[in-house]
């Protein structure tokens, strides 16, 4: 198997990771058990990988984790939606 296929196997898997709890956070709209802080600390850890792939002229890491911060990021605008005011 080539190389850059198997970078993109694994980063496709691991980029749909947090499709089901976006998907769930979305038809029930609630996001009280979603941590924002974890969502923060993962948007920025997935988006110095992207800036490193860019720097290292990596497409699979390029792609996987550009899309997973795009899913992260709309999974903290629906906590910061869907979260109730306490």
């Amino acid at each position: 198997m080539d190389i850059e296929v198997l970078g993109l196997v694994a980063g496709g898997i691991t980029s749909v990771a947090m499709m089901p709890q976006l998907i769930k956070v979305i038809k029930e709209k609630n996001a009280e058990d979603i941590s924002v802080v974890m969502l923060l600390v993962l948007i920025t850890g997935l988006s110095l990988w992207v800036w490193y792939g860019i720097l290292q002229n990596e497409l699979p890491i390029i792609l996987s984790n550009s899309f997973s911060v795009l899913v992260n990021i709309t999974l903290l605008i629906c906590c910061m939606m869907f979260k109730k005011k306490s």
